[in-house]
């Protein structure tokens, strides 16, 4: 059966990312906020799902707010911050028309959430509510796969992957013409730690391709100053065969671009 994404996936979707190194990432993210001066208040997590990367911010003294259109992956986060303690405010909202009560220090988008936006259009709307809510000269940073990664990496390819309590496999399809990868996810969630019955699931997720340049320009028309951009979260330079590219921008004004 087809189902919404990151729903029945929102269950087992930690178990498939334990690979990701949150806290490593996490800790350049934390470099680079003082970096450019930002060493505690208010942050956005935008695209926060299951609240990892959220969680890991908080720890290192952020006031974090997270943000995500996913109920299923919010439930979870709430799950984690009753376990930590963390006094996280969790929203529901879709990263492309998110509201705030007010400004914050920084804003962050990790886990190539932005690719999630198949629109250019729609993602510079984003990109102007980012500057929108940051405080003036307030730091945005996010990482989004290249369509590099798309065309030579992912495209077109199946990856699979067993664990004790669910499997999946992955299947790409990647349209040139659109720069859009086809996620199929199959997926098959064990119903019962005490039973061998798997049930399967499907779900059918998008993300487009982008270039640096052409985040860039986006970054430059909302009206942010493009700071920096790195190889994934090292502190190389980006270039022209990077699979993840993390960027830095600066808010620098309400007007800049109309």
């Amino acid at each position: 059966m087809k189902v919404e994404a990151y729903t029945d996936f929102a269950g087992v979707y930690d178990t498939f990312m334990d690979n990701v190194p949150y806290e490593e990432w996490a800790d350049r993210l934390e470099a680079i906020l003082k970096e450019y001066g930002v060493h505690d208040g208010l942050v956005l997590d935008l695209g926060c799902g299951t609240g990892s990367m959220t969680e890991c911010l908080a720890r290192r003294g952020y006031e974090m707010i997270g943000a995500d259109n996913a109920q299923d992956m919010l439930e979870i986060a709430v799950k984690k911050r009753e376990k930590s303690g963390q006094d996280i405010l969790y929203l529901l909202q879709d990263m492309r028309e998110f509201e705030l009560y007010g400004t914050v220090r920084a804003i962050i988008s990790a886990c190539d959430c932005v690719n999630y936006v198949l629109e250019a259009e729609e993602l510079l709307e984003m990109f102007r509510l980012v500057n929108n809510y940051l405080d003036p000269s307030g730091i945005f940073l996010f990482d989004f796969n290249t369509r590099f990664k798309y065309e030579h990496v992912l495209g077109n390819r199946t990856f699979a992957e067993s664990r004790e309590e669910c499997s999946f496999i992955w299947d790409n399809y990647y349209d040139e013409e659109e720069q859009v990868n086809e996620y199929e996810l199959t997926l098959f969630i064990r119903e019962k730690e005490d039973e061998e019955l798997y049930r399967r699931y499907q779900e059918i997720h998008y993300q487009k391709g982008y270039t640096l340049e052409e985040m860039r320009e986006l970054i430059e028309r909302a009206g942010m100053e493009f700071l920096a951009a790195y190889d994934g979260y090292t502190d190389h330079p980006a270039d022209t065969q990077s699979e993840r590219i993390l960027v830095a921008a600066k808010e620098r004004g309400k007007d800049s671009e109309k």
